[in-house]
């Protein structure tokens, strides 16, 4: 108690400061209601103000000039003043922290109480600057209490009791650390001004008040950081579940064309969805990436669009087709390419469609690229088309046997296939 006599000017100093830059620190976050902005702003300006005034009444006190009558007399009634408006404004942070973090509407007869013991309280502040109620000064301008002096404590005690009934009630529905730490930095100045009555000259329940302030504003910018948190958190999923949902709406879109496009060829039935499906085991096995892997099985999933363009009476005819008739089906690639290159996107969905049919010595078409000047992708999907068309059921032939899809892959290693992925199909070959 003895350091606390001979240093409590410096530390209410030090704490008003604290308070003045919390002050200013309100105007700071952006994403803090203007409402509990000004709470806070206004309650840390109160607590400055209370330090401030109450130290001007410990330094003017004994002076009885006519500086130092009026400036005691001042200051001891703003400070009785500032010690209830700090609770009335924990009340409407109360309100505030229920309402919006809790999300219930308050109507707590108890919150109501506390707003009509601060109205009760600044009247009797008012009142006692004229009869004496609260305190007197002798005349060598010493403050000295008088016989109502316990109502001044009472009133923001019963404030304080009001408020933590209220936090403990809807404990659940907030933030636990924070809820606690509310309790206690509100119950502090409470058991303070109970040993504030036994220690007279000194300051412990304003600058336990002040001390509550500054937790209060401690607590509010971790619940602030917390519910920034949660809102980015919050935002990344819906992002992530809008990713999902468009995702599987392409894959439905890609799966429904291809379905419409093999469907044009009784013989071709699931094709599409085997070439992709043999694409995407290709490029797993020559060491993609799961990205890469994906966009080349959907780029083979789609590679046949362009028999969209193709009358259905050429693609169905048994037998073999007339020059015409072939000139026809070698334009599904650059009716693909037309299709799928205005999906700006997913760039890769055409490659497929456009450069399936170039061989890997220069003789396909409908460019005519030879070996890596084709794109990745189309000799990736080359080597699994082909695989597919000798493995099923054509109008003018049965599957091959495998020894023979072997030795048609080999023969074209180099020649209509890229080696190192014709060798990896081989080695996928059941």
């Amino acid at each position: 108690m003895a350091f606390l006599k001979a240093h409590q000017l410096n530390i209410m100093l030090f704490m008003s400061g604290i308070c003045c830059i919390l002050a200013l620190l309100t105007a700071i976050p952006k994403s803090l209601s203007k409402r509990r902005k000004g709470i806070l702003a206004m309650m840390a300006t109160a607590a400055m103000l209370l330090l401030l005034f109450d130290r001007a009444a410990y330094i003017y006190r004994g002076d009885v000039s006519e500086l130092g009558t009026g400036m005691v007399r001042l200051s001891n009634g703003l400070v009785f003043f500032f010690q209830i408006l700090i609770p009335h404004l924990v009340t409407r942070y109360t309100y505030d922290l229920i309402e919006n973090e809790a999300g219930i509407s308050v109507g707590s007869k108890r919150l109501r109480a506390a707003e009509i013991l601060f109205v009760i309280g600044t009247v009797l502040i008012i009142v006692s600057q004229f009869t004496g109620l609260y305190y007197t000064f002798d005349e060598h301008n010493y403050y000295q209490r008088s016989p109502g002096y316990v109502f001044c404590y009472v009133i923001p005690f019963l404030m304080i009791m009001l408020q933590e009934s209220v936090l403990i009630q809807y404990r659940k529905q907030l933030p636990r650390g924070f809820v606690n730490s509310m309790i206690v930095s509100i119950a502090l100045p409470a058991v303070m001004s109970v040993v504030q009555a036994y220690c007279y000259g000194l300051s412990l329940t304003n600058m336990t008040m002040v001390f509550m302030v500054i937790v209060f504003f401690i607590y509010a910018l971790i619940t602030l950081n917390e519910n920034m948190e949660s809102a980015k958190q919050r935002e990344i999923q819906t992002h992530l579940e809008a990713r999902l949902q468009e995702k599987a709406m392409f894959e439905q879109t890609a799966e429904a064309l291809a379905n419409a496009i093999d469907a044009k060829d009784r013989y071709t039935r699931g094709h599409s969805a085997r070439v992709a499906t043999y694409s995407r085991m290709i490029a797993e096995k020559a060491g993609f990436t799961e990205e890469e892997c994906e966009q080349v099985y959907y780029a083979a999933l789609l590679h046949d669009v362009g028999k969209i363009g193709i009358h259905e009476d050429i693609i169905n005819k048994v037998g073999k087709l007339t020059d015409e008739e072939f000139n026809e089906i070698k334009m599904h690639p650059v009716y693909g390419n037309q299709i799928l290159s205005g999906i700006k996107q997913s760039p890769y969905l055409c490659i497929g469609a456009h450069y399936h049919h170039e061989r890997y010595d220069g003789k396909g078409y409908p460019v005519g690229l030879a070996g890596e000047d084709i794109p990745v992708y189309a000799r990736i999907i080359s080597v699994a088309d082909a695989y597919d068309a000798m493995t099923s059921m054509r109008s003018y032939r049965e599957p091959m046997p495998p020894e023979k899809v072997r030795e048609e892959l080999t023969r074209g290693m180099g020649t209509q296939f890229d080696p190192a992925y014709a060798k990896i199909m081989l080695e996928l070959m059941p």
